[in-house]
């Protein structure tokens, strides 16, 4: 049915009991609401649940203070937004913990400054950084019997189509990776093990959506035919692109099945259109579902092509070339217009495709999915369970593990909290079921949404984090530019109980939330990890070869190995440091004044710095990292003979 009420500022109903809603929301609306269709709207009504207010319900017991000295429970991984990094949160604290540079330089350790970081980020010939600017979004980690390792996480670069790979024993990025043909490249999820060797129960590939359809190859042209977009999946140790998929449509986010068969992305352009108005003609767009299994034996098959100068294998996935269920390698399951966010529920059941301009989400039976790539079903639309009505601009899902899921309503500045189970009754005819558990109003216009272990088999229920786009009154006003909101929420009880508001400097996005005990970070680097390791103080010194020359040094709390050095002007320097302090936490710095040139070392970490030394005098080299009571003293000397 159609969504017919428009809120008004006196309105009393769950639709118009907001105090937030903008022109631009109304207009927003008013497309979506005309695009739900009779048939698949879920009943006459949505069941109510009334919105939280000041003063809220009664304490559950959780607090996000931590005394003095506690450790937080969780890790919290965060996307940087537009500082191509990722943050490091403690959980329920909300502390920045770190920020590990990946897509764009850091001056505090020298991320694009060192070698070792140009090298995974990618130089032009002339030796200078490929890229200085990113634009993370949705950040995701590998996974071992359907629950975090702690190896590895990954995240995406939007604006240059790269993946980065995060170690998380160091926290440190460590590879990157540029999708071929590929452009706004958004969506990303690792599987949960090997769809075809059940004995493969951890990540294996991760799983990336282009969403701007580009003529491919790419070239200046107005025909509409050549534009299309591509799914890519990546080697999750090799971090090589092992296949992709071309597709009608476009990507957006991405989720995969715990059974590592099903990958899928929700699709808000099926038009494939090229203008505003374009993307939001059709009625309905499209929740696409790839056969991981069928896409792999056809790439060995050599039913595939290349693009460009890319020998990445590319299989068919357009809707013409998969419309037979039993060899299809894609299915587009029909969902409302524009819809954005696709997540995979804990109990390894179904996905959620969030409406946007549809207030409905819609719930799709993975086991079915199946039953239709296998000839068992007769239409793939036949899949959706339940498609039902939670409130105004529904984006992203998370569960409590305990069959709930939580919805934010962008337009409604809401979090709706839902049974998964009494929603697909509703659905089917039991308009006893009230399906809406609780709603919570947040600050405002929410959209990512994590809660604690939430797409794990582990989902516990504590903690939910919604990251809110505007602060609007929430923080100190400082300036045109206001800060973002992210707030916690606990979850442990039947209703929701906001704990915190946490300021952050936009735009960060997605976010994920895990125990503490699932990773074992290691505090001190291995010496032997870097052919450049200098493991001797006495192997320090000056090195030349023709115009070339290699000063090897090392640190050692309150001193550099060398108290001063000598090159000639013009040289070509490189510079290599060994942090030989074997003590957690003591980590020196080494900056050049006037060579721009400032980077760090870890307890036993080797860098090093590439430079000419194009102006004569001298330098002093001092320790950046406070390390030591004799921290200002420690100190050496270039100096750049005429």
């Amino acid at each position: 049915m159609k969504n017919d009420h428009i809120p008004t500022p006196n309105d009393t109903t769950v639709w118009g009991r907001r105090r937030f809603l903008n022109t631009a929301a109304l207009a927003g609306l008013t497309l979506g609401t005309a695009a739900c269709a009779d048939k698949e709207s879920g009943g006459a009504s949505t069941p109510a649940a009334p919105a939280a207010a000041a003063p809220q319900a009664a304490h559950t017991g959780a607090s996000a203070h931590l005394k003095p000295g506690e450790l937080d429970t969780y890790y919290g991984l965060w996307s940087g937004g537009h500082t191509g990094d990722l943050r490091v949160l403690g959980l329920p604290s909300g502390r920045e913990l770190l920020r590990i540079p990946c897509f764009a330089p850091d001056a505090l350790v020298g991320w694009g400054i060192t070698n070792e970081s140009k090298k995974i980020m990618g130089t032009k010939p002339d030796g200078h950084l490929r890229y200085t600017v990113g634009d993370t979004h949705h950040t995701h980690a590998s996974y071992k019997d359907g629950n975090y390792d702690g190896r590895y996480a990954w995240i995406n670069d939007k604006i240059n189509s790269r993946i980065a790979r995060i170690r998380l024993d160091y926290f440190v990025c460590d590879k990157i990776t540029q999708l071929p043909n590929v452009q706004g490249f958004h969506g990303i999820f690792p599987d949960k093990r090997d769809p075809v060797d059940p004995a493969i129960n951890h990540t294996t590939r991760v799983f990336c959506g282009g969403e701007f359809s580009i003529p491919l190859p790419n070239a200046p042209t107005e025909d509409r035919a050549r534009y299309q977009s591509l799914f890519s999946c990546v080697d999750a140790e090799t971090m090589e692109v092992r296949w992709q998929v071309q597709i009608d449509g476009n990507c957006d986010l991405v989720a995969t099945s715990f059974d590592g068969k099903l990958a899928a992305t929700n699709q808000y352009n099926t038009e494939m259109g090229a203008h505003f108005e374009d993307m939001m003609s059709a009625e309905r767009d499209a929740c696409l579902f790839f056969n991981i299994a069928r896409i792999e034996a056809a790439v060995k098959a050599g039913k595939f092509k290349t693009i460009g100068t890319s020998k990445v294998p590319v299989v068919d996935g357009t809707r013409a070339s998969n419309k037979d269920a039993q060899t299809a390698l894609t299915a587009y399951i029909s969902v409302p217009k524009n819809p954005h966010g696709v997540n995979a529920s804990p109990d390894q059941k179904y996905f959620i495709c969030a409406g946007k301009l549809s207030p409905t989400a819609t719930i799709i039976e993975l086991s079915k999915v199946l039953d239709w790539f296998d000839g068992k079903l007769a239409k793939i639309d036949d899949t959706i369970v339940a498609e039902v009505e939670l409130g105004l601009g529904p984006l992203h899902t998370a569960f409590d593990g305990r069959g709930n899921a939580y919805t934010t309503l962008f337009l409604d500045s809401q979090v709706v909290k839902w049974n998964v189970d009494k929603a697909i009754a509703f659905f089917k005819g039991d308009k006893t079921a009230n399906y809406v558990v609780d709603r919570i109003d947040v600050h405002y216009q929410p959209g990512h949404i994590n809660a604690s272990q939430s797409e794990t088999i582990a989902a516990d229920g504590k903690y939910l984090a919604v990251g809110c786009k505007f602060s609007k009154d929430r923080f100190l006003p400082v300036g045109p530019l206001h800060a973002e909101n992210e707030q916690l929420i606990d979850i442990s009880g039947e209703k929701m109980v906001l704990l915190a508001d946490h300021p952050v400097r936009g735009e960060p996005h997605d976010f994920i939330i895990f125990k503490r005990e699932l990773l074992s970070p290691k505090q001190v680097y291995d010496l032997d990890h870097n052919p450049l390791a200098i493991k001797d103080a006495k192997e320090s010194g000056v090195f030349r070869n023709g115009k070339k020359v290699t000063v090897k040094m090392t640190s050692l709390a309150p001193t550099f190995s060398l108290r001063e050095f000598k090159v000639k002007r013009g040289d070509e320097v490189t510079l290599i440091l060994t942090n030989l302090d074997k003590i957690e936490d003591l980590t020196h710095g080494f900056a050049i004044p006037n060579y721009n040139v400032n980077f760090i070392v870890n307890p036993q970490e080797t860098a090093s710095v590439t430079f000419i030394a194009d102006q004569p005098g001298v330098f002093w080299c001092y320790c950046t990292h406070f390390c030591h009571a004799l921290h200002l003293e420690m100190r050496s000397r270039m100096i750049v003979e005429a």
